[in-house]
């Protein structure tokens, strides 16, 4: 491969090098790339792009070298950060209670929870940040307000994609897209920024967030809170309440006896385990969501 004459041609020597890896490392790669390119370039504002990337490649890499790094550190770091993997189980009935042991079904449980708020919150901002933006486009702090409202949705991406990667295990970038635009004349940045797809599917992601939130936290509360009182069942009924308690039209019924009572403890428990195996599946679905939406494609 020849040498780099320019940073548009190391960033996509080192895109080229990284294929096949994950987006967000990709991502996080480009973007430490060229911010270090530009800035040795800005330190140095006599020197050209050629002879500057014939110095770089000497301290800071070249690009197979480059990537060759950040293979080896993405590997060191998923080790490091993965939670232990759940023990093997064979059988049927060791799957399907072995949920338990799975760190990710927490993670998912408590992304599920939190979703409700965080949807609020994105969905008021974007709807605001929308609305604001069409208001002011007739006045002259219309184009400033419309850049640091998508600023600031990167930066929500950004903290979203933290908020994915610890609870629900999917690896998201650290940094932002790099900006191909750099250096251009700041209408055409602007015009970049609304031509880039990621900056629309951050919006949508956003959007998308609040009937998902109420939906995963209904989920969440309904199914848990339905199968944990059935399985207190007995315990209930030992302090004289019942589980089922109904009034209608003139009947009355007072809840099952004591064998239907250990029936409802039987049947809260296997709803409780089929909960954390819907909760977890649901964890991954979003998290491949947040993946799609929130991701630059490694074929960008």
């Amino acid at each position: 491969m020849n040498a780099p004459r320019t940073i548009a041609e190391y960033l996509s020597q080192l895109r080229a090098e990284l294929r096949g890896a994950d987006p967000a490392l990709i991502q996080d790669a480009l973007y430490d790339a060229e911010e270090h390119l530009r800035a040795e370039l800005a330190e140095q504002p006599g020197r050209d792009e050629a002879a500057m990337l014939e110095h770089v490649v000497g301290s800071y890499g070249a690009p197979d070298e480059v990537a060759d790094i950040y293979r080896d550190q993405e590997i060191r770091i998923q080790r490091a950060i993965r939670p232990p993997p759940p023990p093997q189980r064979r059988s049927p009935i060791g799957r399907f209670f072995g949920v338990a042991a799975d760190a990710h079904t927490y993670g998912a449980l408590f992304y599920m929870l939190l979703a409700l708020a965080t949807g609020i919150f994105y969905f008021t901002w974007v709807v605001t940040g929308i609305s604001l933006s069409a208001g002011f486009s007739v006045l002259i702090i219309g184009i400033p307000f419309v850049v640091l409202f998508f600023g600031s949705v990167r930066g929500l991406s950004l903290l979203e994609g933290r908020i994915v990667e610890v609870m629900l295990g999917v690896r998201m970038p650290r940094r932002p897209p790099y900006p191909a635009q750099q250096g251009a004349p700041l209408l055409k940045r602007i015009g970049a920024m609304f031509t880039d797809a990621r900056s629309w599917t951050t919006l949508l992601y956003m959007l998308l967030m609040l009937p998902l939130g109420i939906i995963y936290f209904t989920l969440a509360v309904t199914l848990l809170s339905v199968s944990l009182a059935f399985a207190a069942a007995p315990a209930i009924k030992a302090f004289g309440f019942n589980v089922i308690n109904m009034n209608i039209d003139g009947y009355r019924y007072d809840g099952p006896d004591w064998a239907g009572t250990i029936g409802l403890c039987l049947l809260g428990i296997v709803l409780l385990f089929a909960t954390l195996h819907l909760v977890r599946d649901i964890g991954r679905l979003h998290g491949q969501i947040a993946k799609h939406l929130l991701v630059t494609s490694a074929a960008a």
